[in-house]
């Protein structure tokens, strides 16, 4: 079990984080797909995940074992504030930080060690570090733009596509979290968490692996909700570190686990919202659209009649989503800046 200690400073400075995580989502990301638990939710994610991977991840692998402890300098606070902002602050480790949070990593010590506990009695004292993190351990920081590279693609495979829905999702937290803070204050915020978070002031109780205490000593605690966090809280090893608490986001754990729905990529959710927003054919017209097409040529990239491309275009034209001009005898649809923010779903432009 963990337990942290609260002072009346320290919920006086609890807060939530104000967006997902882009580098925790990331990391806490690649132990799902290694699991096979929560096919209903990951199944599909999995798979697809999977199928867009061309970019070396082993020595992820190394530096994220599937359980246990991970270097905290592999989720650095910065990355509250954005993914490259994360990997900014990632790329200026320092060396002696490095050294040691791999030296802590590489001592094998699995679970217990590697919160605290002795290799002894972990039993890891034996196990053999593997090759990669051995390479890199002795490489330091020379093999950062390496680390790197291997986090962006993972992350444009993994998390980029997905990345609306996880934010809904923590959206959706940040309001539920956010109304028992107006209504209760810090106290009812933290009775509000997931049932795997227990308040019994002045401590936050959190379902763990070991049994550890963490005082917060005035700092605060940062509440980071995680689409990819499941079933415990996950925190930094390091107490010297900004405390933050990562946890299961509520809403993803009673909604789409519940539901049996499966995150899905951003395209594909654009594709379902706008389908129920106009319908399912007046959605494949519009897209048909692409940078401008004839009555024609939007009836044969629909797949539907002249006339029925005709009536669509006029329809959605009404509606401001569509401008027509007429040349010669033919007439060019093109999408308008609203039509193109719907299919957007909503999206700025970049």
């Amino acid at each position: 079990m963990l337990r942290i200690h609260f002072t009346g400073v320290d919920l006086a400075r609890v807060r939530m984080a104000g967006r997902p995580d882009a580098l925790w989502e990331t990391i806490l990301s690649f132990h799902r797909l290694r699991d096979r638990r929560d096919a209903r939710l990951f199944g599909e994610w999995r798979t697809e995940t999977r199928s867009r991977l061309n970019s070396e991840t082993r020595l992820l692998g190394a530096l994220i074992p599937s359980r246990g402890y991970f270097p905290d300098f592999l989720t650095p606070v910065e990355g509250q504030y954005g993914w490259d902002v994360g990997l900014d602050a990632l790329r200026g480790i320092r060396p002696e930080r490095m050294r040691r949070e791999l030296a802590l990593l590489g001592a094998g010590a699995g679970v217990g060690a590697a919160f605290g506990m002795p290799a002894a009695v972990s039993g890891g004292v034996d196990a053999p570090v593997p090759r990669r993190l051995r390479d890199f351990m002795e490489g330091g920081t020379k093999h950062l733009p390496r680390l790197l590279g291997e986090l962006r693609g993972y992350h444009r495979a993994a998390v980029e596509p997905y990345w609306t829905h996880i934010q809904a999702q923590i959206e959706a937290e940040r309001a539920a979290r956010g109304r028992a803070l107006l209504d209760g204050g810090a106290d009812e915020l933290l009775a509000s968490l997931p049932p795997m978070l227990r308040w019994r002031a002045p401590v936050l109780e959190c379902d763990y692996p070991v049994d550890r205490d963490v005082r917060l000593r005035g700092r605060g605690l940062l509440l980071q909700p995680s689409f990819f966090c499941r079933r415990t809280a996950v925190t930094l090893h390091d107490p010297e570190l900004p405390p933050v608490l990562v946890y299961p986001a509520a809403a993803q754990l009673a909604s789409a686990s519940a539901a049996g729905e499966s995150i899905r990529p951003l395209e594909e959710q654009r594709q379902r919202t706008l389908g129920k927003l106009v319908g399912h054919t007046r959605s494949v017209v519009l897209r048909a659209i692409g940078d401008g097409a004839t009555t024609s040529e939007l009836a044969r990239r629909a797949g539907v009649s002249l006339a029925s491309a005709s009536q669509h275009a006029c329809v959605m034209r009404e509606a401001g989503l569509v401008t027509t001009l007429r040349r010669g005898n033919a007439v060019l649809h093109t999408v308008t800046p609203l039509g193109a923010a719907l299919l957007r779903g909503g999206a700025v432009a970049s």
